[in-house]
């Protein structure tokens, strides 16, 4: 649980089904086993974080949008934003976000 790594890849280009999304993340960010694949526990585990570097590269958003919705890409990326800012950006310096969307990057 919580096997911190320099950097976390969220790979979405080949998630086909909604819980994909979730597993993903629960793999990629070594989430507990009790993860409950859905937002709120995104949010409960990614706070649980908080106090070490946390770098997260995320691809596939437009996969997500695609397949899922875009309100499910929106919440995906509000919750890391709220991530970033968490206890009004006491922990910024140690959380970066980057979003790859094609050729395009985007930091958080």
């Amino acid at each position: 649980m919580y096997n911190f790594k320099e950097l976390y890849i969220l790979d979405f280009s080949k998630a086909e089904h909604y819980l994909e999304i979730h597993k993903i993340i629960k793999a990629e960010l070594d989430f507990p086993d009790y993860y409950g694949c859905n937002w709120d526990a995104f949010w409960d585990c990614l706070t649980d974080m908080v106090g070490r570097p946390v770098n997260i590269k995320i691809i596939g958003i437009e996969n997500i949008e695609k397949k899922f919705g875009i309100d499910e890409s929106n919440i995906l990326i509000d919750t890391l934003r709220d991530f970033k800012n968490y206890r009004n950006g006491k922990y910024s310096h140690e959380i970066s976000i980057e979003i790859i969307r094609g050729n395009e990057k985007k930091i958080l």
